[in-house]
């Protein structure tokens, strides 16, 4: 079965920084373009970081531009996101989703109802 395993989620205080990691099994990432999105209580899903199959291209909303860096490893079929400055906000269950796509992708949209494959989340939590 093709499966999403978050990792690295933590309790961190407010300027502090944290590594989630997203490890597949059951299938390759190679030809997949990934995603994290996160859903805190109250709030929808929001888009967070997408990066296309080589890593060549990536995209950040707006609320994690110059703060998170998203990046991949195929050989170990391992996708990252790297948080630093974290603030209280950014507070929510983290999840990671791949999309079938060897092509050219997150240039902009990448809609979460096109992922196919998810993770069960990882919860981050930034206290002020």
């Amino acid at each position: 079965a093709q499966e999403l395993l978050e990792s690295g989620g933590s309790l961190v205080q407010a300027g502090g920084s944290l590594r989630l990691s997203c490890t597949a099994s059951g299938f390759t990432l190679d030809d997949y373009a990934m995603g994290w999105f996160r859903l805190a209580p109250g709030k929808e899903r929001e888009g967070v970081a997408c990066i296309n199959w080589n890593g060549r291209t990536t995209d950040y909303a707006d609320s994690a531009k110059g703060r998170f860096t998203v990046s991949r490893d195929n050989g170990k079929n391992t996708l990252y996101l790297q948080m630093n400055n974290l603030k209280p906000e950014d507070t929510a269950m983290y999840y990671c989703a791949a999309v079938f796509t060897p092509y050219a992708y997150c240039d902009g949209s990448w809609p979460a109802n096109e992922f196919m494959y998810w993770g069960q989340g990882t919860q981050v939590t930034v206290s002020s």
